[in-house]
Formats: structure tokens, sequence, C-alpha cells
């Protein structure tokens, strides 16, 4: 069983959790917002028992879990005990100046205050009660001086996993000219130049799943060196996408009717691609029109 990881989202109200969980959930994180500590858990139990379907998470445990919160650390100390699990704290916080100003923007009430009155007065106590917690915090950030996109930045650098794999869904498309190109592909490729199936009797009625169909096509001098070329452009473009922040790309590949040719080759490519572990999702779109 591979490790779960989990990423504890806490600090000071108004110091921009609420937007470091919306970006944990692009990164691919499962997001739970404001979980009682007491059921950290049972829910990490329930992340162990998904066989694998969930193997981030982040939660946001703060001050609004009322006397709750004030156990937080005892219950994180049961997830050291879990063989599988490894935890972070990540604590955000900012100066008392930007957290009053935000909250004057907001006209939020901040969770401390029917007990303090001030605003100021709510920051300060609730700064006493989680120094303890922000000593032992893995990664501190102060967000006064910082945009949502340089928090973005800072989380992406300290908490994205390093495999490009996990950055970008792949989709695959094969379509016929004849029938119109389908409108939202990032990338297009025509593959009317191959050796056409449709001219040999006995390979008109299958298609490009069919091995016959295969063999045909990418037994030839000319198929077997676009195959290479290929590939080799979409293996050097995608880890380019994934540096500028795409996280899906789709891409179409189109022969006269859309069942033998393009059906081969988004086949090929879906194997290549799964091979390097993308996680893809193929359609052959026009592979039952015309039979």
């Amino acid at each position: 069983m591979k490790k779960i990881k989990f990423v504890i989202i806490t600090g000071m109200s108004g110091a921009g959790k609420t937007e470091a969980i919306r970006i944990f959930e692009d990164l691919g994180f499962f997001c739970v917002d404001n979980l009682p500590p007491v059921l950290i858990s049972k829910f990490a139990e329930l992340c162990l028992q998904s066989d694998g379907k969930i193997n981030k998470v982040a939660l946001v445990i703060d001050i609004r879990g009322g006397d709750f919160f004030d156990n937080l650390l005892g219950e994180l100390s049961k997830l050291d005990k879990e063989k599988f699990i490894d935890y972070e704290i990540l604590f955000l916080e900012a100066g008392n100046d930007t957290l009053i100003q935000r909250y004057k923007e907001t006209r939020r009430l901040h969770p401390l205050a029917k007990e303090e009155g001030r605003i100021l007065d709510a920051i300060k106590l609730e700064r006493k009660k989680l120094g303890a917690l922000r000593g032992q915090a893995d990664k501190v950030i102060d967000t006064s001086e910082s945009s949502i996109k340089e928090l973005k930045e800072e989380l992406k650098s300290n908490f994205a996993r390093v495999e490009l794999t996990d950055k970008i869904n792949i989709s695959l498309i094969s379509f016929g000219f004849k029938y119109g190109m389908p409108a939202d592909s990032d990338l297009m490729f025509d593959v009317r130049f191959l050796p056409n199936p449709h001219y040999v009797d006995s390979l008109r009625p299958l298609t490009g799943n069919d091995k016959q169909v295969q063999e045909y096509i990418l037994k030839r001098p000319i198929t077997r060196e676009f195959r290479e070329k290929f590939f080799d452009l979409i293996n050097f473009l995608i880890p380019q996408y994934i540096k500028e922040g795409k996280n899906h790309l789709s891409i179409g590949i189109g022969c006269t009717g859309g069942k033998h040719r393009s059906v081969t080759f988004v086949n090929e490519l879906s194997d290549f691609l799964e091979n390097k572990q993308y996680h893809v999702i193929t359609e052959h779109r026009d592979i039952d029109k015309d039979r």
C-alpha cells in the first residue's frame, strides 16, 4: 500500500486558508474545509480503505472548530502511529494590520470576535491560541504581501508532486474529416497520407481496433517513420504544456472516415502515453458511422 499524504492547513483567520484549499484542490488533493480534529483519525481510516483512489489530502482545521480545535495536536499524534500516512502542517499567517484591513474589506466577523469584541483583540487571542501549533508547523507562509497568484506558486513549489504524469489529463480522439473536426482539440493531426485500408476489400468492414488493419497500416515504412517523429513530438510537448500550467490536453487525430487510420494511431498513442504513466482517455468518435 502506498502512503497517503495529508496536509493540515491551519493558521490565522484571514490569512488565506480559503484560497489555499482551492489551490490544493487544483493540485489534485482531496480537500475538506473545517474538519473537526476529532474526526481526523476516522477520516484517515476511510482514506486508507479507498484502494489508492485517495492518495493526497488537504484539510483546513482552524479556530472555527471551537473547543474541538484545542485537541488538534493530540489528534495529529494519532496519525504518527499510522504506517501508511505522512502528514505536514502548513501554517498561514499575516500581520495584524493586514488581517484587520482584510476583515474591514470583507465585512466578515472574526471567529473570536464574540469573545473579544474588537477585531484586534480577537486577532491577538487567536495568535496566542495558535502559538504551540505554529511552533510545530512544517511550513509557515506569511501572506501579508502575497497575491493569490504568488500564494499559488508558493504552494505549488512546496506541495505539488514532482511527477509530471500527475499534473495533466490527456484526451485522445479519433475522427473523420468528412464529419467535421472536433472543436475542443488543443492539437490536431491529419493522418490521411498513410496507407488507407478502405481500399482493401477484406479490411474495409474492419476498424483500427482490429489487428489486421493495424498491421496493414503500421508495417509500412512511411508509417514507422511518422510514428517515431510523431511520438517524439508529443513526448516533448506534454512537459512544456505542464510547465505553463495546463492540466488537460486534448489531441485529435483524423483520417477521411475516422474508422481505420485515425483509430489505429489513437490506440498506438494511448499505449505509448500510458506506458509513461500519463492518465489517458480515448474516444473513437466516428468509428461506427457508415457501417
